[in-house]
């Protein structure tokens, strides 16, 4: 007994030293701002609000306590931990509520992104009390960090939250990103009933198909279209308006049909008359999953669904452009998808989420197919940091508008020029013949087809007028893509590059040979030849300088068998500029 008892007190003491090896990190006492989600990040009564403090004035005390709930917030960091721990304090004792567990009410949810951009769930191990503690073990660790984002709970308010590493790994907070969000105004279904886990909010999973910026205010049972609420909406610089909150407003609620009517319009005129350009999309009520035996319920969404058809004709005679709604057959929910007949389940919030998806890709023309060349996706899969280099080159297209841009990889990233790389492969040539022309370096080391889709999508070229965008990418893809894949993804990214920049002229560079590859390169090149006469596009081939006579690479041209050398740029600016310099 007295040898186990030591034992114990060997465990225990292990115990009490690891715990005291975790670093913890308190978001409400970093330097900038990280709460992602929330519209507001001065101003605020309570760190984890969704509304400012002047707002608990303004709007009915529910809607006020409902904004104290951290729906739709998270935090982004990157860390290379194989142990992440999560402690907090939340305003409500009781976890969770009679139709939606404690996970989802009161419960974080966190999600890792690997280098090549996709997301993965975490799964951790809690425990609910006054103090509610996460534990993610045996992570996945990603040498130099990977990006992780913590979803806050669906209906309970965040007192006080640290995250936790080994002190030996590395936890490093990421900014907010920079780009206008999405906002949504609306009910429960909104703010996340009846979700399991806060990342399977229908709003949480379309932020993370959009991988754009979005801004949940929905407020259960109190969704009503209040001019006091939509002074609120109206404060944010947003990129697209919601309104989804005809589930609050049914004949049930007690509110007059003339008056739904009235809400829904001078809702969509406050904001198109101080937000012009910013479209708005309406919503209709998605139905309710026992409508079929209950025909009182059914009336109720078919009434206020005529309602918002008949507010929404109105609006169109006054805002031909930029105005939208998305239908109850688009979202088109089955018998399965709600918990207790109103309220989404799991497989009815991402229903809702590939509904709003569609939609609000056509409302940006910014579609996706199918095949992963035509799927856009960022990266993390070389030395530098793709977020910060994409900030940089945003920065940059403000202050110094290019006639000339040049998007692609590696080949393109460390030729040269701004901003700058820490390796840098043929920066005489940049300056001898790129910098002259203004061309802008728009190349991102280890990118594929769709790694340049993302950043097309994500503002590389919005804001100014250049007069040609050339592209050169595909290499990245030869490993994990057939050519038929390589050659639709990049049909595909000259539309998106068209719809863009319309008014400038599109050059396709062929792939440039490289090491054990000439042959299938010279095969698919032929192709991509044809693919850009289809597309209307020029089609060069510069790489073809960089062959000895029997078709394999002149070695003496390149650093590795793939990226030219200073003198293999130089072979390649000569048969480059002639095209470049055509405005």
């Amino acid at each position: 007994m007295h040898k186990i008892s030591l034992v114990l007190l060997l465990f225990f003491n292990l115990a009490v030293q690891a715990q005291s090896k975790i670093s913890w990190w308190n978001p409400a006492s970093h330097s900038f701002p990280v709460i992602e989600g929330q519209g507001w990040s001065k101003g605020l009564q309570k760190f984890y609000d969704r509304l400012p403090a002047s707002a608990e004035k303004e709007v009915r005390p529910p809607v006020w306590d409902l904004s104290r709930q951290s729906a739709g917030m998270f935090i982004r960091f990157i860390s290379n931990a194989t142990q992440i721990t999560v402690r907090y304090t939340v305003g409500k004792k009781q976890p969770g509520l009679p139709h939606m567990p404690a996970t989802g009410v009161s419960g974080v949810d966190l999600y890792a992104r690997d280098p090549h951009g996709a997301f993965a769930w975490c799964g951790g191990k809690y425990t609910f009390g006054d103090t509610i503690t996460y534990q993610f073990s045996n992570l996945k660790s990603v040498a130099k960090g990977q990006e992780f984002r913590l979803y806050l709970p669906l209906y309970n308010s965040v007192e006080w939250l640290e995250i936790g590493v080994p002190e030996q790994e590395k936890l490093t907070p990421l900014a907010l990103r920079e780009e206008k969000p999405v906002v949504v105004y609306g009910t429960s279904i909104a703010q996340g009933a009846c979700a399991s886990r806060p990342g399977m909010a229908w709003t949480s999973i379309l932020e993370r198909q959009l991988d754009h910026p979005l801004i949940n205010l929905g407020f259960s049972g109190n969704g009503r279209l209040e001019k006091e609420v939509l002074h609120y909406v109206n404060e944010i610089d947003a990129r697209l308006f919601v309104l989804d909150c005809l589930p609050n407003l049914v004949a049930s609620v007690g509110i007059a049909p003339e008056e739904i009517r009235k809400r829904i319009v001078e809702s969509v005129k406050v904001l198109k008359q101080k937000h012009p350009q910013v479209p708005v999309l309406v919503v209709e009520h998605a139905g309710y999953s026992d409508a079929g035996m209950n025909p009182l319920r059914n009336e109720y969404v078919v009434q206020v669904n005529a309602i918002l058809q008949e507010a929404y004709q109105e609006l169109k005679a006054s805002f031909p452009e930029g105005l939208y709604l998305l239908s109850k057959s688009e979202i088109n929910l089955s018998n399965d998808a709600m918990v207790d007949g109103t309220h989404p389940s799991d497989l009815g919030m991402q229903a809702y989420a590939d509904a709003y998806q569609r939609k609000i890709r056509m409302i940006w023309n910014e579609p996706q197919g199918s095949i992963s060349t035509t799927r856009p996706i960022p990266q993390s899969r070389d030395f530098y940091n793709y977020e910060t280099r994409h900030r940089a080159i945003l920065k940059r297209l403000k202050q110094k508008k290019p006639p000339i841009v040049f998007l692609g990889n590696s080949i393109t990233h460390f030729w040269g020029g701004e901003p700058l790389s820490e390796r840098s492969n043929g920066p005489k040539t940049w300056i001898k013949y790129m910098e002259p022309l203004g061309v802008q370096n728009l190349g991102f080391g280890w990118d594929r087809i769709e790694n340049v889709l993302w950043r097309v999508y994500h503002g590389e070229l919005d804001g100014y007028k250049p007069h040609t965008v050339a592209v050169m990418i595909g290499t990245n893809n030869l490993e994990w893509n057939t050519n038929e894949e390589i050659v639709e993804g990049l049909r595909f990214l000259i539309q998106a590059i068209r719809r863009k920049q319309p008014k400038a002229r599109t050059i396709l560079i062929g792939i440039l040979p490289r090491r054990n590859q000439e042959s299938r390169l010279e095969e698919l090149n032929l192709q991509l030849a044809k693919a850009a006469g289809d597309e209307q596009v020029l089609f060069t081939q510069p790489g073809k300088a960089l062959l000895l006579a029997n078709g394999k690479i002149d070695e003496t041209l390149f650093t590795d068998g793939l990226h030219p050398n200073e003198t293999g740029y130089e072979r390649m600016a000569e048969k480059l500029v002639p095209l470049l310099n055509v405005k």
